[in-house]
């Protein structure tokens, strides 16, 4: 009850119940949040500060900008949800501020598109090499569509593409990335998609900020080939799952484009299906099947691994909260 009646204090006042009802809608900066309230940073830092502290909104450190959402879990979640789902629709402050908004979150996706424009030269000469997306993503989709799946995390989430291919079929979804450019694409990507059950944070593929039994499912998608040592992926995707979650890779299989190491900074040239299994097998995965996509000059392997091991963590009930460092 205490905990509750402190989260009533702290947005009992005009502005902070304002910026409950912004915080609904995404994930935002502070520069952001005062371009839609036209307050003075001292002030709006403070109360976003005290909303935090009260269990309403969640704070993450993204390089140096601070990104604040509503709360997910817990009372204080559910008091905050319930607050905003109160808003009456014709109130005209709220209305103003979704206006000011709109116009946030248009600025965010040009800045997104410019960026992703510079690279888009390469994304379509690499895509053009292997097998068609959708068809990958047909897989991916069937693998991973039992209904066994809450919390989804997508390992190098890029632009987001497996969060908007896989987040309309889960509860709630993760997706991590160390650039924060193209973490801005996804950002304005989910947006677009209005998938508000998927969260994103900058963080190391070798060392994840999520506590053992998390997820049910993890992806790794088109990302191996950049790691030092893909196998550390594996393992760390491994520890974060659930009993009975799923591991699903998508790579390439072994190829010679030598030029995808020199130009595109591909670390490794694909991967073959015995050295992917004995990933597995060392982080406590058992492979459950491996689907061979050919396409023009690259063949796209999908590998599923299931835990199968009754040391991971049993919580069925845990929720993803960041730990700095893991």
């Amino acid at each position: 009850m205490n905990l509750l009646l402190g989260a009533l204090r702290a947005v009992a006042e005009p502005t902070r119940f304002r910026l409950i009802a912004l915080c609904a809608e995404g994930e935002f900066t502070v520069s952001e949040l005062l371009a839609v309230l036209g307050q003075s940073q001292p002030r709006v830092s403070r109360h976003l500060k005290l909303l935090a502290e009260a269990g309403l909104l969640e704070r993450f450190r993204e390089g140096s900008w601070v990104f604040h959402r509503l709360k997910r879990d817990g009372p204080t979640g559910d008091l905050a949800r319930t607050l905003v789902a109160m808003v009456p629709g014709d109130d005209n402050v709220i209305a103003l501020d979704r206006q000011r908004l709109a116009r946030v979150k248009e600025a965010r996706a040009e800045k997104a598109a410019a960026y992703f424009s510079k690279i888009a030269r390469q994304w379509d000469a690499l895509s053009a090499l292997h097998i068609d997306e959708s068809e990958v993503e047909g897989v991916l989709r069937g693998m991973l569509s039992n209904g066994t799946v809450r919390d989804l995390l997508d390992v190098g989430t890029g632009t987001g593409r497996m969060l908007q291919l896989l987040g309309p079929q889960v509860d709630r979804a993760a997706g991590i990335d160390l650039s924060p450019e193209m973490l801005a694409v996804a950002r304005a990507n989910l947006e677009t998609s209005k998938l508000t059950n998927c969260l994103l944070r900058k963080a190391d593929m070798h060392n994840l900020p999520f506590a053992p039994g998390s997820f049910d499912a993890v992806t790794i998608h088109q990302v191996l080939h950049f790691a030092d040592h893909p196998e550390h992926v594996i393992a760390e995707a491994a520890r974060v799952l659930r009993p009975d979650g799923r591991v699903v890779v998508v790579d390439f299989a072994p190829h010679e484009l030598e030029y995808l190491r020199t130009e595109h900074e591909h670390r490794r040239l694909g991967f073959d299906d015995a050295e992917v299994a004995e990933w597995f097998a060392t982080a406590r995965l058992e492979t459950e099947n491996v689907v061979h996509l050919p396409g023009d000059k690259l063949t796209t392997t999908v590998w599923l691994g299931a835990a199968r091991d009754a040391a991971h963590d049993p919580r069925p009930d845990a929720t993803y909260e960041v730990h700095p460092g893991g």
